[in-house]
C-alpha cells in the first residue's frame, strides 16, 4: 500500500464527557498549532458534546 504524502497528520477525537474515542480526523500541523475542539454527537451518551484532539496510542 502506498503511503501518502500528506502534511497533516492522523488524530482521535475524544468526546470530554465519557473520554470515549469516536472519531478519526486528520490536522495539518503546519496551519493549526492549537488542539482543536468540535461539538460532535456521542453515541455513548446519545447526545452532542465537545470532543477534543487526542493523540493515537498504540504505535
Amino acid at each position: 500500500m502506498a503511503k501518502l504524502k500528506r502534511s497533516d497528520t492522523l488524530i482521535t477525537m475524544r468526546c470530554s464527557v465519557c473520554k470515549r474515542r469516536n472519531y478519526y480526523t486528520h490536522k495539518n500541523k503546519k496551519q493549526v498549532e492549537r488542539k482543536i475542539e468540535l461539538k460532535k454527537f456521542c453515541s455513548w451518551c446519545r447526545a452532542q458534546t465537545p470532543h477534543k484532539e487526542a493523540r493515537i496510542t498504540g504505535k
